[in-house]
C-alpha cells in the first residue's frame, strides 16, 4: 500500500514536475520557482541543486528503467561536467549563472560531496566511465585539499584557501566543522564505494563512522551535536531532528554496503538510540518538528524533515519488527505529507514548510536547496524496501 502510493506520487507528480524545469537553451535546470509558481529563467543555478537533480534522475532510471529518465540524467550530467566544474583549480563551484558561467566560486566540501554522490549514481545508471573517473577525482580532491588531522574542513575559495564557513553555519555562530557536511561526505562515499568497491574509499568511510561515534554523537544527550570548532568541540546547544533521523538510516545503509560487522555493531547501537529518541522527542501531530535550540522546539514542519522521517522510521521498523510504532509513524507521516505538505496547485510540487497550524509558509517551491533529493529519495527507498521484503 505505502510503496504503491509512493510509486504513483513519484511517477505522476515529482518526476513530471522536475522534467518541466529542463533548460533546453542553456543547459541544466531552472534554478528558481517562487511560491507564486513563476519560474525565474534567469535565476542563479545552484550546483548542489544540479547535482541533486542528476542524482534523482539517475536513481529514477535505475528504479523504473524508462529511457526518458536517463535522458534527463544525461542532461544534468552534461551541465555539471561542462559548467559546474572548475577546470583550472578543480572542484565544483557553489553556483553558476543561468547561462552557465561561474557565479559564486566558493568551493565547499558539502558541494563536492553531492557531486560525488550524483556522479556515482549516474555511472551506475549510464555505464559512463568518465562519470566514475570524475567522482574518483573529486574524492581525491576532498581527501587532499579539504581535510585536516581532525576531519573534514568546510569552506574554501576557488583555489582552496580556507574561508569562513558561512554557507553551512547558522544561529549566530560560524562553525569550522559540521555534522551536516560530515554526514553527506559519508553518504557520497557510500555511493562511490557501492559502485567502485575502492578500498581507499572504504577506509575513509570507517574514519567517518569513528568520528560520528566518538566526536559527533553525544551519548549523554542521546543525539548528535551540530556545529563544532576545528577539534570537534560543540559550539551550540542544538538538536536537529531531521538530521538525526536521516543520519540513523544513512549510517545503517552505509554500514551494510561497507560490509564490516564491527562497524555494524558499533554504530547500530547508536542509530537505534537516535531513532528511539527522535520518536519520543520530536514526533508530534503525526509529523516531525524541525529542531530544538537551547531547549526550545521549533515546531515548523519542513519538507525534507518529513521525507527523512518516513524513511528513518521505516528503517527502524525493518531493524526490529517488534517496533510496530515505527511502522505506524512512517505511515502517519506519509499521510500528513499527502494531506498538508504536497502542494496541490497545478504546476507545483511540495511546499517548503508548514507552521504548527499546518499553514504553508511563503517560501520558494524551487531554489538552490529545494530539490527532488529528499522527497524523491523517500519514494525510492520505500519502493526498494518493499521489493526487498517481498
Amino acid at each position: 500500500m505505502l510503496a504503491e502510493e509512493m510509486k504513483q506520487h513519484l511517477t505522476r507528480d515529482i518526476i513530471p514536475f522536475w522534467e518541466k524545469l529542463e533548460d533546453k537553451e542553456f543547459g541544466g535546470f531552472y534554478g528558481y520557482m517562487g511560491y507564486d509558481l513563476k519560474v525565474h529563467k534567469k535565476a542563479v543555478k545552484g550546483c548542489i541543486l544540479n547535482s541533486r537533480i542528476l542524482w534523482f534522475f539517475s536513481n529514477a532510471y535505475l528504479l523504473l528503467q524508462e529511457d526518458s529518465l536517463l535522458f534527463y540524467a544525461s542532461h544534468a550530467y552534461s551541465f555539471l561536467k561542462d559548467q559546474c566544474l572548475d577546470k583550472e583549480n578543480g572542484g565544483v563551484y557553489w553556483s553558476v549563472t543561468f547561462d552557465g558561467h561561474p557565479e559564486e566560486k566558493v568551493k565547499h566540501t558539502y558541494n563536492q560531496a553531492f557531486a560525488i554522490y550524483a556522479l556515482s549514481s549516474y555511472y551506475d545508471a549510464s555505464g559512463d566511465e568518465e562519470a566514475l573517473d570524475l567522482a574518483k577525482a573529486l574524492f581525491e580532491l576532498v581527501e587532499t585539499k579539504c581535510t585536516d588531522e581532525y576531519g573534514y574542513q568546510e569552506a574554501f575559495d576557488e583555489a582552496f584557501h580556507i574561508i569562513d564557513n558561512e554557507k553551512l553555519s547558522e544561529n549566530g555562530i560560524v562553525a569550522e566543522k559540521t555534522m551536516n557536511t560530515l554526514l553527506h561526505v559519508f553518504e557520497a562515499y557510500t555511493e562511490l564505494f557501492r559502485v567502485s568497491k575502492d578500498q581507499d574509499v572504504a577506509e575513509r568511510m570507517r574514519f567517518i563512522l569513528d568520528t560520528f561515534a566518538e566526536r559527533v554523537y553525544n551519548r549523554e544527550a542521546g543525539h548528535q551535536e551540530v556545529f563544532f570548532d576545528r577539534e570537534w568541540n560543540s559550539l551550540i546547544d542544538l538538536y536537529s531532528y531531521g538530521h538525526d533521523i536521516e543520519t540513523a538510516w544513512l549510517i545503517d545503509r552505509g554500514c551494510e554496503i561497507l560490509g564490516d560487522n564491527n562497524y555494524k555493531d558499533k554504530l547500530g547501537v547508536i542509530t537505534k538510540e537516535i531513532t528511539a529518541n527522535i520518536y519520543n522527542r520530536a514526533y508530534v501531530d503525526s509529523s516531525l518538528m524541525n529542531e530544538c535550540l537551547n531547549g526550545i522546539n521549533d515546531t515548523t514542519r519542513v519538507w525534507w524533515v518529513q521525507a527523512e522521517a518516513v524513511v528513518g522510521f521505516l528503517n527502524g521498523y525493518e531493524k526490529n519488527h517488534k517496533e510496530h510504532q515505527y511502522l505506524e509513524a512512517a505511515n502517519a507521516v506519509w499521510n500528513y505529507i499527502k494531506t498538508y505538505l504536497i502542494d496541490r496547485r497545478t504546476g507545483s510540487e511540495w511546499y517548503w514548510a508548514l507552521d504548527q497550524d499546518r499553514i504553508p509558509l511563503n517560501r520558494p517551491i524551487v531554489e538552490p536547496w529545494k530539490c527532488p533529493y529528499h522527497n524523491g529519495r523517500m519514494c525510492f527507498e520505500v519502493i526498494r524496501r518493499a521489493k526487498h521484503d517481498s
